[in-house]
């Protein structure tokens, strides 16, 4: 099959679109004038069920809804639309609105970019000592763009706000630097929207380099789930696979983490195949998700799902709580829910599907878990513990946050039976720490 993009500006001409209300369509180009925007062929004509439209979860997490701006922003946007607006005055108003989006959440930003040598490492992240995360600038695109991903800004335009790297000597350098590294993840954005020339460019040098102390590579896709013929039947397809078996025969462990959102998506006779094959280098697949209000808020979904993918030879690895950016307001579940969703969920699974983790929220301070909902000295709380933290002293140190059936994230809970959580002086002297480091290097 050959790859066709439909985006805001050619999406008018999908066969199955054409039939759908003219005020849906307009409401798709209110909110792809803020949010990314950008399907497939293969999603259009082997994942969405068009009858189910647009109720369909896969319809959901590729096009645009209404509800996903804030109904004052909609407004704003559909306002210049029907005036007929410049398309710089337009631009303008989303630019703005984006900003009042929470662009970089958790200290992506500010945080979580290095300084190695005197500059800023603008395409790595390095907020967990085992873990550093590259985006190398040729990747940073997808097939098809998710409508709740939390790295929205890397496709909207905002230069200034996106992460990207074209060299991985810098990297190399850095993680020789650094022996607490065991793990890269190459993220973005999709490493897999590259030719195999221009991942091996990076996977290549990174392998020669022999660095004893790292052990893993990751690769963070939606390749299976978006463009599973990346791996079939794509130029290069056998060449990416070729380089796969490189990396693991060189001795280090390769890891596809593979985004899979609904049991939908684990249908199709060239998913099974592409994952076939990439077993078949050496080369194993972990599977996360967000969960997601409107597409996957029901356990049944979750444990067909992992079901699913294990007897596809998956490894089930996180389920996530949406991120506080975006259209959070949209996709996002009070915990308590979420809590209730996974667990109902985990209690239909085997132990193989037991891997998974969650619900877990990606904050500032770390990977927050949410253990479940219990009664301490009388009083109600949500009990917690970090899977991952800027400090590992913190991780797996269960701690406490009054019950709140509406919160659905950690800056709305309090703490219990404290005036403050374990973790956020040490959080505030972290934050410290980073200023005066950017400040002696002139970037603030």
């Amino acid at each position: 099959m050959k790859y066709r993009a439909y985006t805001l500006h050619n999406f008018r001409e999908i066969p199955q679109v054409k039939k759908l209300p003219e005020e849906y369509l307009f409401d798709i180009e209110v909110v792809a004038r803020v949010f990314p925007f950008k399907t497939n062929n293969y999603v259009v004509n082997e994942l969405i069920n068009w009858d189910e439209v647009p109720e369909d979860p896969i319809f959901r997490i590729n096009f645009p809804q209404r509800g996903m701006l804030l109904p004052h922003h909609y407004e704003k946007i559909a306002s210049l639309l029907r005036n007929g607006a410049s398309e710089h005055e337009i631009q303008k108003v989303a630019f703005e609105i984006r900003m009042e989006l929470n662009p970089h959440p958790a200290g992506q930003l500010d945080l979580n970019v290095p300084v190695f040598r005197g500059r800023r490492l603008r395409g790595v992240q390095h907020k967990y000592y085992e873990t550093i995360l590259f985006f190398p600038s040729q990747g940073q695109t997808c097939h098809a763009y998710c409508t709740f991903c939390f790295r929205w800004p890397q496709f909207v335009g905002m230069k200034d706000l996106k992460f990207a790297m074209a060299e991985i000597e810098p990297v190399i350098e850095y993680i020789k630097e650094h022996p607490e590294i065991t793990d890269i993840l190459f993220t973005g954005g999709d490493p897999m929207t590259m030719s195999a020339k221009l991942l091996r460019s990076y996977m290549e040098p990174l392998i020669k380099a022999d660095i004893p102390h790292l052990q893993n590579i990751r690769i963070g896709t939606r390749f299976l789930t978006y463009w599973p013929y990346r791996v079939l039947t794509d130029p290069d397809a056998d060449d990416i696979l070729r380089l796969f078996e490189e990396i693991v025969k060189s001795g280090k462990h390769l890891s596809i983490m593979a985004h899979f959102n609904h049991w939908r998506e684990l249908e199709t006779r060239a998913l099974e195949e592409a994952v076939r094959r990439i077993r078949s280098t050496g080369a194993n697949i972990r599977t996360q998700s967000p969960l997601l209000n409107h597409i996957n808020d029901h356990a049944d979904v979750w444990s067909t799902m992992w079901k699913k993918q294990v007897k596809l030879g998956m490894i089930p690895y996180y389920m996530f709580v949406v991120r506080d950016t975006g259209a959070q307001h949209y996709f996002g579940l009070p915990l308590v829910r979420a809590w209730n969703i996974f667990r109902r969920a985990y209690q239909q699974v085997s132990g193989l599907a037991r891997t998974v983790r969650g619900p877990s929220m990606s904050a500032t301070p770390g990977k927050i878990h949410v253990l479940g909902v219990s009664k301490v000295n009388g009083e109600k709380v949500f009990v917690l513990q970090f899977l991952q933290g800027r400090n590992p002293d913190w991780v797996r140190r269960p701690f406490f946050a009054k019950y709140n059936e509406r919160a659905i994230w950690i800056d709305e809970l309090e703490p219990a039976f404290s005036d403050k959580f374990f973790f956020e002086d040490e959080m505030e002297e972290i934050r410290q720490r980073k200023i005066k480091e950017l400040a002696e290097i002139g970037a603030i």
